[in-house]
């Protein structure tokens, strides 16, 4: 099988695998998307690449920020609709690549809790591509991150 045949046939199995096994998971009722399904990759974000950050997002970040990124009210912070990740990309790469601790204010609510490190436990290309699938999901629209910014940003 050809690479390009490869890469192909992983983002759709990604995409059909995230379909079946967090759409449960999701209580939003957000329809302004591109899509239905909160786990489906948008299309601004492209392809094999989005459905592997999509899957980045499943594996590790989900089960806190829940499939469609609305967080859990007082516990953890929205990543849907949230400036912080639509805005300055070093600043999420930061969050994202070296944690974060303390109280923050997102959409006006308070969160006290920590964010864990993922340096070390994520590839800074598994980190580019979650932080572009959060970018561009659930009503986000924001540019894409390379590796290279991730590599970047140091703490």
């Amino acid at each position: 099988m050809r690479p390009s045949s490869l890469i192909a046939l992983s983002g759709i199995l990604a995409v059909a695998l995230l379909a079946t096994g967090c759409s449960k998971n999701s209580t939003s009722t957000d329809t302004s998307t591109t899509t239905s399904s909160a786990t489906t990759a948008p299309k601004s974000a492209g392809g094999a690449a989005n459905a592997h950050g999509a899957q980045v997002f499943s594996s590790n970040c989900a089960s806190c920020h829940q499939a469609a990124g609305q967080g859990q009210p007082g516990a953890f912070p929205p990543l849907a609709k949230n400036s912080v990740v639509t805005g300055d990309a070093a600043k999420v790469i930061h969050i994202v690549k070296y944690g974060l601790t303390g109280k923050i204010q997102v959409n006006g609510q308070s969160y006290n809790g920590q964010m864990p490190p993922w340096k070390g436990q994520l590839s800074d290309a598994d980190i580019a591509s979650v932080i572009t699938y959060v970018r561009s999901s659930w009503g986000n629209s924001a540019g894409p991150v390379t590796t290279a910014q991730v590599t970047a940003v140091k703490q």
